[in-house]
């Protein structure tokens, strides 16, 4: 085995198969210590109304579930997911006024 210093090429195109350096093949700039990402207001407050409201993690009833679809056990209710997510949208909705 050849080991080079380039970056192998994939595609159909003419250059399939050859070798190129690193600097060629990436066309994408590299982040910038002063690049920022800033949140609209509605998805920081999503973001906020979301860590007010979260529960703990259960892990003991995580494990339980996931031991039940195992033994195929786990069996979904239609109906109270249909009723779960009604309310989820009731709430956005009343939040929202």
């Amino acid at each position: 085995m050849k080991i080079t210093n380039g970056v192998t090429a994939v595609g159909t195109g003419t250059d399939s198969g050859r070798t190129k350096s690193a600097t060629q093949t990436s066309r994408t700039p590299a982040p910038q210590a002063s690049d920022q990402v800033e949140l609209s207001s509605l998805a920081a407050r999503l973001q906020e109304a979301s860590a007010a409201t979260a529960e703990p993690i259960d892990t003991a009833r995580i494990a339980e579930i996931k031991q039940a679809i195992t033994d195929g056990r786990f069996q979904v209710n239609p109906e109270r997911i249909a009723d779960g997510l009604l309310e989820s949208a009731r709430q956005l909705l009343a939040n929202r006024r």
